[in-house]
């Protein structure tokens, strides 16, 4: 993103960027999802065929636009080009892959991915940056104003899988103390109060339990739910590479911690 500063005619930008860090653990779930198909090529052609009664041909063709777009789309997102295309083409292959393997009444599956769409959107809004002058008169307030309204749905959608985590499993003390403390972050980043805080507490959160509890490498290769542990794993990591950008980032304009900043 960038600030604009100076005055006159002319205006400097000073960008602040999201890490390439962050942006690979954005869409590592998407490059991982690519690895997998590739390995277990037959197993997902049996899938989609079998159980999914997709025709032969269709099936190859699904599972090859797939995994180019995943990585093609992938690869720009971290390297900073075409993001528009390249969030736009990783939203596609959630929205058709939940419609290919019949996950879109799935709400687990749905919830996490809107939290997947709402780190991608912080990205895109991350590339909307302004422009590097601006002339007297003429206010560059379109990337700005888009910027804005991205910024506060990539914040309402990150915060989904936790309210998945919320109201799955089996309940516990420890399940109830991280759930509210959860709960009371996930509502601190949906108004931007304290957002940098309350974001990198959530990060804390669920970097603790996916290793805690999707700790695919210590399961048994045949584990039945290790394919599963690994998939979790990996979403996770994206949520957080969307929370670690809203902590480079700040929330946005609508947001309480910008308004206080005003008044």
């Amino acid at each position: 993103m960038a600030q604009m500063r100076g005055s006159g005619s002319y205006g400097m930008a000073a960008p602040i960027t999201c890490p390439p860090s962050g942006r690979f653990l954005i869409v590592v779930t998407f490059i991982e999802d690519a690895v997998r198909i590739i390995t277990q090529w037959n197993d997902q052609l049996l899938y989609l065929h079998d159980y999914r009664h997709i025709p032969s041909g269709l099936t190859h063709l699904f599972l090859i636009l797939n995994v180019i777009a995943m990585v093609a789309c992938s690869t720009l997102v971290i390297i900073r080009k075409h993001s528009e295309r390249a969030v736009g083409g990783l939203i596609a292959v959630v929205i058709t892959q939940a419609l290919g393997y019949g996950l879109i009444f799935d709400l687990n599956f749905f919830l996490r991915n809107l939290s997947v769409m709402g780190g991608l959107l912080m990205v895109l809004s991350d590339s909307w940056v302004r422009k590097t002058k601006a002339f007297a008169g003429l206010p560059q307030l379109e990337e700005k104003d888009r910027k804005m309204y991205f910024q506060l749905a990539g914040r309402i959608l990150l915060i989904f899988l936790f309210i998945g985590f919320v109201f799955s499993g089996q309940w516990s003390v420890w399940r109830v103390a991280v759930s509210l403390i959860g709960l009371m972050a996930c509502v601190m980043v949906v108004v931007g109060f304290k957002a940098k805080f309350s974001a990198t507490l959530l990060v804390v959160i669920l970097s603790v339990f996916n290793i805690l509890v999707n700790n695919f490498w210590t399961l048994h290769e045949h584990h039945p739910h290790k394919d599963f542990a690994k998939y979790d794993f990996f979403q996770i990591l994206s949520i957080v590479g969307g929370l670690l950008l809203l902590v480079n980032s700040g929330p946005g304009q609508f947001s309480i911690d910008e308004k206080k900043k005003v008044y």
